[in-house]
Formats: C-alpha cells, sequence, structure tokens
C-alpha cells in the first residue's frame, strides 16, 4: 500500500543502492528535497539490493553501477525479471557510451554520471514519467 505525503499526494518509493554510504546520504538529501518523493530503503551491493527491491517494490531504483558482490548490471537483471515495470536508473563514477548501451540492451531505462547532480534528478524525473534517459558521454562536465 502506498503512503501519503499530505494526505493528497502519493510518495514515489525510491530504492537507492551504491556501496558508499556518503553516496546513499548524499542521493537520500537530494531526492527527499522533493515533497513527493522519499528514499524508501538503502542497499550496499547488489545482492541486498535484490533482497529489499522484493521486500519494499520500489517505483524507482537508483544503482550504482560497480558494486562488491553483483554489480549494477546483475542486480538489474534480477530486479527486471521480478517486476519489469519498475524503472532503473544506473549510475557510473565512470559513465560511457558503451556502459549507456549496455544498460539499455539490459532493459535498464536511464543511465548518467554520478557526479552530475541535475543529470540524476533529471534523469529520475523522466523515469517516473515513463520515458528514457541517457546522458550523453560528451556533455559530462560542461
Amino acid at each position: 500500500m502506498r503512503r501519503i505525503s499530505d494526505g493528497k499526494v502519493p510518495l514515489t518509493r525510491i530504492l537507492v543502492v551504491d556501496d558508499n554510504a556518503a553516496i546513499r546520504r548524499c542521493l537520500r538529501r537530494l531526492f527527499e528535497d522533493r515533497d513527493d518523493w522519499q528514499v524508501y530503503a538503502e542497499a550496499g551491493d547488489g545482492q541486498e539490493a535484490v533482497q529489499r527491491f522484493q521486500q519494499v517494490h520500489p517505483d524507482l531504483v537508483v544503482l550504482d553501477f560497480q558494486m562488491p558482490a553483483m554489480n549494477g548490471f546483475e542486480a538489474a537483471r534480477e530486479m527486471i525479471h521480478i517486476a519489469p515495470a519498475v524503472p532503473i536508473l544506473m549510475l557510473s563514477v565512470h559513465y560511457s557510451k558503451q556502459l549507456a548501451d549496455e544498460a539499455r540492451h539490459i532493459g535498464i531505462r536511464g543511465a548518467c554520471a554520478k557526479g552530475d547532480i541535475s543529470c540524476v534528478v533529471e534523469a529520475a524525473e523522466a523515469l517516473l514519467r515513463k520515458e528514457t534517459y541517457f546522458q550523453q558521454p560528451n556533455s559530462i562536465g560542461s
């Protein structure tokens, strides 16, 4: 059952997955600046992410690519198999066209550079509108 933020607007439940706790805290603050978004759960690796995904049934997954135990692609494949309608946004410090192409190929609906905060918010908004969002690698840092 969805929680209601103010009695009117349903909260968008977000699962944030990154092996770095500081990054997870930063993403939580970024997403929860919006009244209608809530980080419902966090995970520190891909295996934990799949478990949390099954427990909380998020509306959006924000997933780091490079993690121990199970990388972002492996975790995304399992999540897409479980619930293909839930959009996944892949973040990476090493964002490239090759990473974006592989993400698209396995069914991830968005990808961008982890350090580009405006891109992360834009991408999350697009995915929640049922669109895709793949940052152009040549636009990073400009």
